[in-house]
């Protein structure tokens, strides 16, 4: 296959070992190419700019902001690109999320490298990727009465701003990371306590370890 006729990947991970794996992985076959690599999310929506790629493997968890929010800013500026999310947190904590926000496609880290290409082909053909393991958990919960999770009910920014304070982020860090003012994340962390039924930022942190929300 030529090279033009391949899928360009755009991989997004600030793990260089990670990068490095999937790299080997893509490099075994010849109708995925690698179109670029970045290591954080500001990386990420420059190299979108100006690079010509199909689809974004792109981590959750990066070091200057929520993979999340990345992945709406690049369906903005480029909604043709698949974006398939990657993360070592279970489906069950962030797939919906994920494609709720217009992700093509949830893979754990530890997806096997069939998964990983297969998932890749997939969203390229404009398809969805989901897991035999998440189509199995939607099933499930067709019955189901709407229980949930009490993070579930959080909107993005809510879900954002609790994960970052699990992370050990002061409300200041956080106004600062999102460019948001100090009042209007504490209004945030307020609304949080309130839907979680939560008393203070000790048990919200034990709440999002207990659930793997944060690593």
């Amino acid at each position: 296959m030529t090279d033009s006729a391949a899928i360009k990947l755009l991989i997004v991970d600030d793990h260089a070992v990670v990068r490095e794996g999937l790299k080997q992985i893509i490099g075994s076959t010849t109708d995925v190419i690698l179109a670029g690599e970045a290591e954080t999310g500001l990386e990420a929506i420059k190299a979108v700019r100006h690079l010509d790629c199909d689809v974004i493997l792109l981590d959750i968890s990066l070091p200057d902001r929520n993979g999340i929010e990345v992945l709406k800013q690049i369906k903005k500026e480029a909604p043709a690109i698949a974006v398939l999310m990657f993360s070592i947190h279970s489906e069950e904590q962030y797939a919906i999320r994920s494609h709720k926000a217009g992700a093509s496609g949830y893979l754990n880290k530890q997806a096997s490298a069939g998964e990983i290409l297969e998932a890749i082909r997939q969203v390229a053909a404009g398809l969805k990727y989901v897991s035999t393991q998440l189509a199995q958990e939607l099933a499930n919960n067709l019955n189901q009465p709407h229980e949930g999770a009490l993070h579930k009910s959080l909107s993005d920014r809510e879900f954002q701003t609790m994960t970052m304070i699990a992370s050990g982020k002061t409300v200041s860090d956080i106004a600062k990371e999102l460019s948001l003012s100090v009042k209007t994340v504490s209004e945030y962390r307020a609304r949080v306590l309130l839907k979680m039924k939560l008393r203070h930022n000790a048990e919200l942190t034990h709440y999002a370890i207990k659930n793997q929300l944060v690593e």
